[in-house]
């Protein structure tokens, strides 16, 4: 019987998943291990959400299989949050959903990650920047082997891509866990990641980054401040994703 390597977190194994009778994911083979930064790119329904819905449980394949360590603790932070304005909910009662943290942790955990003096701030108040950090840090309260993230910078503007991605290389620093990105931009990543991977139904192609910080024209765009937090990620494949995709800002 197939087996997981014994020290991958959580893998897949030609996993396959279709929604009503269409494969969006196809023989998906795929592992991360302990302390890796991984960071999966692709277009616009290419199958990303789809695989971090299948590894966290939600979706299962129709063919093929997911393996996770025994009491994996994961940290979850997803894509988007729809709030309701209406609804009143301060940062430290969302900390304390479903399980009840003291004002101490609370309060460490926002430190963490940047969110400090935001306990009483009202959810639905939070800049987009500030819900990131705070999403982060209710997935830090669990103490994760590895956190997942769902395209967590959609909406930031460069500076705050670059600023959130150097908060992660920080706290993946600092705890020492896994880091699975989803990422929006086809070519711009963490320069941290181990692994880029290359997703568009299958697995197109898999490498490492190109750490661009040093780049006059990268740090024109995304400033001097950013601890040389992003990189490029160069394809080696000759397919065209997408073919209205914006590709001019790295050639």
């Amino acid at each position: 019987m197939p087996r997981m390597r014994a020290m991958s977190l959580i893998s897949t194994q030609d996993m396959t998943i279709s929604y009503s009778g269409a494969p969006v994911l196809a023989k998906v083979n795929f592992a991360i291990e302990p302390g890796e930064i991984v960071t999966i790119v692709g277009p616009n329904g290419s199958g990303k959400s789809t695989l971090i819905r299948a590894l966290l449980g939600v979706l299962q394949p129709r063919s093929g299989r997911v393996l996770r360590k025994a009491a994996l603790r994961i940290g979850y932070v997803p894509q988007k949050l729809a709030i309701d304005a209406t609804l009143p909910l301060t940062v430290a009662r969302f900390l304390s959903l479903p399980v009840r943290q003291t004002a101490k942790a609370v309060a460490q955990v926002l430190d963490r990650v940047g969110g400090q003096g935001l306990e009483q701030t009202q959810l639905s108040a939070l800049s987009g920047g500030q819900l990131q950090r705070v999403l982060l840090a209710r997935a830090l309260l669990v103490d994760p082997e590895i956190l997942i993230l769902d395209e967590p910078t959609q909406g930031l503007d460069q500076r705050g891509v670059a600023g959130f991605y150097k908060l992660i290389e920080d706290v993946r620093r600092d705890l020492g866990c896994a880091v699975l990105l989803v990422s929006h931009d086809l070519h711009v990543v963490m320069s941290a990641s181990d692994r880029v991977i290359c997703l568009n139904g299958h697995v197109c192609c898999e490498g490492t980054p190109n750490v661009v910080s040093a780049a006059p024209e990268y740090r024109a765009l995304f400033g001097h401040g950013t601890g040389g937090a992003l990189a490029l990620y160069q394809h080696e494949h000759d397919h065209d994703h997408d073919h209205n995709h914006n590709h001019d800002h790295t050639h």
